[in-house]
């Protein structure tokens, strides 16, 4: 624990000298403000952010050149938080002030003692208090949060690399080509992702506004990306809940991998913090993903409808997750493994979770792609 300890402190302290040579040099700009999705309900919103030197930030295009991708993919890893920071936050008429970390994050819990009247995304104003430079501006920002009363048919939890986003991230050398030479135009999702996931919000009769969140072992260096490829691509909006920030730029190596306990945590908080909701878990059989499901199953009885995991690995996990459902099966719980998207919405439309209609737009997207050879798994680069 001491060397622990002693490894953090050297890690701020050493943040904290770049940080004084850039000043020193003239190099330091404004702190920004990247404001992350927060979520809540009634009672209870979470808020979070990161403040950083001003970084490049690069409009995705399809045409752009690998170089160009290679540099704003390294530009998230490689640029400077601001620790000792203060900011303001206003959210639904509360204020309150934070103090940045020594990686520059911050969060705040809001506590709502009458329930919140508002429901779905509401908007949280940010200020940066505190000048690095006396002529430096304070910035603002503005952010935004989910609250969910907590009452809906049901939720949906999905997994990010490999489950909607193809990512490779068992194949080391493909999985970095990807993040560093796509970008948020250029990455490809799973064939058939937006139009499930819509139907999934729409529920039974089409007219539902069920909650979905992203639960991931990306890290927040990717945050921007995640969310730019989101809106690109019609993925239902929602909140993200990614690993710790990586601070280093060889991190970047590492990217989605390594434990996978955050994910189980981050799970465990979303089933407490709305505890009358059931939920959809969805994700792939590359990692980790059928073992910490089952492990929700376990830990909340009754709270699981049900389980999609795709299947994009080799036959010895597909095996394993065969072995996992049959488990499942005596708690009345189904983990349904499936080579596509088609396969889950179908499971989905007979248990009466999304209509056929819902469904219907399912197939259609994915018969549209098969005159598209990217769109299939085994044929992406």
């Amino acid at each position: 624990m001491k060397l622990k300890h002693r490894s953090i402190v050297l890690k701020a302290t050493l943040k904290k000298i770049i940080l004084a040579v850039k000043k020193a040099l003239g190099l330091i700009t404004p702190p920004v403000i990247l404001p992350y999705r927060g979520f809540g309900n009634q009672h209870q919103v979470l808020v979070a952010g990161h403040v950083l030197d001003d970084r490049l930030l690069y409009e995705a295009a399809a045409q752009d050149r690998t170089y160009k991708n290679i540099r704003a993919m390294l530009s998230r890893y490689w640029s400077t938080s601001i620790p000792d920071i203060r900011v303001n936050i206003c959210l639904l008429g509360q204020e309150a002030i934070v103090t940045t970390d020594e990686n520059g994050l911050f969060e705040k819990v809001f506590e709502f003692t009458e329930p919140i009247a508002a429901n779905g995304w509401q908007t949280v104003q940010y200020q940066v208090l505190d000048r690095i430079d006396p002529e430096q501006e304070l910035m603002r920002a503005e952010g935004e949060v989910y609250i969910h009363s907590g009452q809906a048919e049901f939720g949906i939890i999905s997994d990010v690399d490999d489950t909607i986003l193809v990512s490779h991230a068992t194949k080391t050398l493909k999985k970095l080509r990807l993040i560093l030479t796509k970008n948020a135009r250029t990455r490809l999702p799973f064939v058939g992702v937006s139009t499930f996931y819509k139907a999934l919000q729409a529920g039974s009769d089409g007219r539902q506004k069920n909650p979905i969140f992203y639960v991931s072992s990306s890290a927040w260096n990717l945050y921007d990306f995640l969310v730019d490829f989101c809106r690109v691509r019609g993925i239902p909006k929602g909140p993200f809940l990614l690993k710790d920030l990586k601070t280093r730029l060889l991190q970047l190596y590492s990217s989605g991998g390594g434990s996978h306990d955050h994910k189980f945590e981050k799970i465990s908080s979303l089933l407490q913090l709305y505890p009358q909701m059931r939920f959809l878990l969805i994700g792939d059989n590359g990692q980790h993903d059928p073992e910490l499901y089952a492990r929700a199953v376990r830990e909340f009885p009754g709270r699981i409808l049900a389980i999609y995991i795709r299947d994009v690995s080799v036959p010895e996990k597909a095996a394993r997750v065969r072995e996992i459902a049959g488990g499942l099966r005596r708690q009345s719980v189904e983990m349904i493994q499936v080579k596509d998207t088609s396969e889950a919405a179908r499971h989905a439309q007979e248990q009466g979770w999304i209509t056929p209609d819902g469904l219907d737009m399912v197939l259609e997207e994915m018969e549209k792609q098969k005159e598209k050879p990217q769109g299939f798994i085994g044929q992406i680069n």
